[in-house]
């Protein structure tokens, strides 16, 4: 039987265009230009005394700094469920393999309060560590923990599928010549891997940066503390102070996106050094 593929045509290709097009416009461009025409009617002068408030300067240092912490530890915990549901089968494979996309559909506002309770002084982790005057709650920690758990999810649906289209061959053929374990983890797994692991690991401290609902509760919100810009955010626009809301709005969406590229450019190297 055969089969003849038709060409899509001029008709087709233009509507869908038109279509992609107007979706990006509508859903990121527009938004955007927004944001940055609000902060230009307050000027350089008004975004630079905006970061001059003690307050933001602390929301800005402890938003990037438990993003990048929560986003390295994604890195080799997400591996580590990549590999283990790739590698090893075992009784509630399954269902642990379906938990991990919890983070996505559970309302970031009831990941948060759950957070909250068990880490909480009376809650059940938290009461373990309260003998030792050790709180997890209401403290940088907490917000860490609240961003592992919705980032986590990135890392392993990146590194997963190329973990399974790994051919088992390469490992085989590895051992065959007398390399060890860590040596064929360092030559043949790692250099395949690495680049999505990259990836999800990027999108993971981007997701961690703006993420608000998970955090709000197990923050505690202490001005100077545990308060983090997107919380900021939030304060100024009920203070209708709109420019200062976007001027932080788009500090955050530069500096993001900066290191977004600084990952992407990196992983791209590595992978034509790779080739």
């Amino acid at each position: 039987m055969n089969l003849t593929i038709r060409p899509y045509s001029k008709t087709s290709f233009g509507l869908t265009l038109g279509t992609t097009v107007f979706y990006i416009s509508i859903m990121v461009v527009v938004p955007l230009l927004g944001l940055f025409f609000k902060t230009a009617s307050i000027g350089w002068t008004g975004l630079f005394d905006v970061f001059q408030e003690d307050r933001i300067q602390k929301a800005l240092v402890l938003s990037f700094t438990v993003g990048g912490i929560s986003a390295l530890i994604n890195l080799f915990l997400g591996f580590l469920f990549a590999w283990v549901l790739v590698r090893y089968e075992f009784p509630g494979r399954k269902l642990i393999d379906t938990l991990v996309d919890l983070p996505f559909t559970l309302p970031t506002a009831v990941a948060g309060i759950a957070l909250a309770s068990i880490y909480s002084q009376n809650g059940w982790i938290g009461k373990l560590f309260a003998p030792f005057d050790i709180k997890i709650a209401y403290t940088p920690a907490g917000i860490i923990i609240a961003l592992v758990f919705i980032g986590f999810p990135f890392v392993v649906r990146t590194v997963q599928p190329v973990l399974e289209d790994l051919p088992k061959e390469l490992e085989e053929s590895a051992y065959c010549l007398g390399a060890t374990p860590f040596q064929t983890f360092r030559k043949i797994i790692f250099p395949e891997v690495w680049p999505s692991l990259l990836a999800g690991t990027g999108m993971a401290f981007a997701r961690s940066i703006g993420e608000y609902g998970s955090v709000v509760f197990i923050s505690g919100n202490l001005p100077g503390k545990t308060e983090i810009l997107p919380l900021l955010i939030v304060t100024k626009l009920e203070q209708y102070e709109y420019g200062k809301a976007t001027g932080i709005a788009v500090v955050m969406l530069v500096l993001s996106f900066a290191i977004m590229f600084l990952i992407n450019y990196f992983q791209s190297r590595f992978t034509r050094k790779l080739s």
